[in-house]
């Protein structure tokens, strides 16, 4: 009878580190006797105590204890809450050396995927680092230990809750009402039940979306709206899953929250289950420098992949002859609509269609288009890249979150024929390691 291998006890006392560079995930880099150590909390250039939370065959995961000697890009970190909860993993970092190492891991990933680099690097996109973020998820959890309701991000590397009363990076709106969110839970009768809430900021109003365990009292549902109207937030429970979100605050008045793009004179509308950029300040700026990378003329075809609820499609409607947005969901596409009847545009048009697979065939593929964007998710537009020299764009822009599948793509559009004229970072996440990026393609 074979015996389970005893997993190897990891040593109690702290062991000090010296940092060598910083990892993808924004740990510290250190070795001891040729074995890699991954030091949370820790900077290039320093010598820390670090504490063991686990060990592998190949390398072990540490938490940094002390700072013995702090590196030139440590600075005090703006929350409270930063050491322990997993939201932000950079604040310990100088925004300006956020930015370096951003940028580093872009450079990294297309050097890695063929060789690639753009012909021109653009300067940094930088955001406020404090109160951008309009869109997350919070946690909830009953603690009997501690008689309490716990909301917020989980721990750094564990699923327990943070412990906070304040978040310094979400919206104001709600970041500044952690407490009070714990409060009105805890006085519910459903005190265990809910399990997450999802946050959605427009520019006029903000909302939150309750997921319930169990249907809730009459009671509870009341103590929810008075919550609503005591801080001025749309108040939504979602039952089930995401077909099931119903909106119990306001009672009267579409399902909808707004963003505006002042520059493009346009105002979009969503649900807030739709995804929107977490971070509005960006979201504009990204969207003009798309359209100046792009240059449309006004009797151009652009073709818009991902589209969404039409952030980049109407945008370019105003200054292109024919735009076409497509999206892989049927949902979005309808919204996309919405946005552009609301706007009173009749040059786009929008497709729902499986970019993932070949759509060369779509009665909409087989127009021809002079310009082409893309702004796909994490895992990247493999598929599309593969065709995209079919539809004849002389310039294409790609907008990414995630720089190694951007490099893997870009290797296919260098392939095809495209050169990769322009590549910069933008910094929608700021004290996170998430890399939000641009790059322009251009073929002659």
């Amino acid at each position: 009878m074979s015996r389970r291998r005893r997993k190897k006890a990891v040593p109690r006392e702290p062991i000090p580190c010296e940092i060598e560079s910083l990892s993808h995930d924004g740990r510290g880099i250190a070795h001891q006797e040729g074995k890699t150590q991954f030091v949370d909390g820790a900077l290039p250039g320093e010598s820390v105590m670090a504490q063991y939370i686990t060990s592998r065959r190949r390398f072990d995961e540490l938490r940094a204890t002390e700072i013995v000697q702090a590196g030139d890009e440590r600075v005090t970190p703006p929350c409270d809450f930063a050491d322990l909860c997993g939201g932000c993993s950079l604040q310990h970092m100088d925004p300006e050396a956020q930015i370096r190492f951003k940028e580093q891991t872009l450079a990294e990933q297309f050097a890695h995927f063929g060789g690639i680099e753009p012909e021109e690097w653009v300067a940094p996109m930088r955001s406020p680092g404090l109160g951008y973020r309009r869109k997350a998820r919070l946690g909830v959890r009953f603690v009997p230990k501690r008689d309490s309701v716990l909301v917020g991000f989980r721990e750094k590397r564990n699923s327990f809750l943070t412990d906070i009363d304040h978040c310094s990076v979400l919206d104001p709106r709600i970041g500044d009402r952690i407490t009070a969110l714990r409060d009105v839970l805890y006085g519910m009768d459903a005190y265990n039940r809910i399990a997450q809430i999802e946050v959605a900021c427009g520019d006029e109003s903000a909302a939150l979306v309750f997921r319930n365990l169990d249907p809730l009292s009459e009671a509870d549902q009341q103590q929810l709206v008075t919550f609503g109207q005591h801080h001025d937030l749309h108040i939504y429970l979602q039952p089930k899953g995401p077909d099931t979100v119903y909106r119990l605050w306001p009672e009267a008045g579409d399902e909808r929250l707004n963003y505006r793009l002042p520059e493009h004179d346009l105002d979009m509308v969503f649900h807030p289950m739709d995804f929107t950029q977490v971070n509005a300040d960006i979201n504009e700026r990204m969207i003009d420098q798309a359209l100046d990378w792009l240059a449309p003329e006004p009797d151009d075809r652009v073709l818009d992949l991902f589209c969404g609820l039409g952030n980049f499609s109407l945008p370019l409607a105003r200054c292109a002859g024919d735009v076409v947005g497509v999206e892989g969901g049927e949902a979005m596409v309808v919204r996309g609509r919405e946005n552009a009847e609301r706007n009173g545009l009749e040059n786009v048009r929008f497709h729902a269609a499986d970019l993932q697979a070949d759509f060369t065939a779509a009665p909409w593929a087989r127009e021809g288009f002079d310009r082409v964007l893309i702004d796909p998710p994490r895992s990247g537009a493999q598929a599309v890249c593969e065709h995209l020299a079919n539809f004849g764009a002389r310039r294409v822009v790609y907008v990414s979150c995630n720089p190694s599948t951007l490099a893997r793509d870009a290797g296919v559009l260098v392939a095809k024929g495209y050169r990769l004229k322009r590549a910069g970072v933008m910094d929608m996440f700021p004290h996170t390691t998430h890399v939000e990026s641009m790059a322009l393609f251009e073929r002659d």
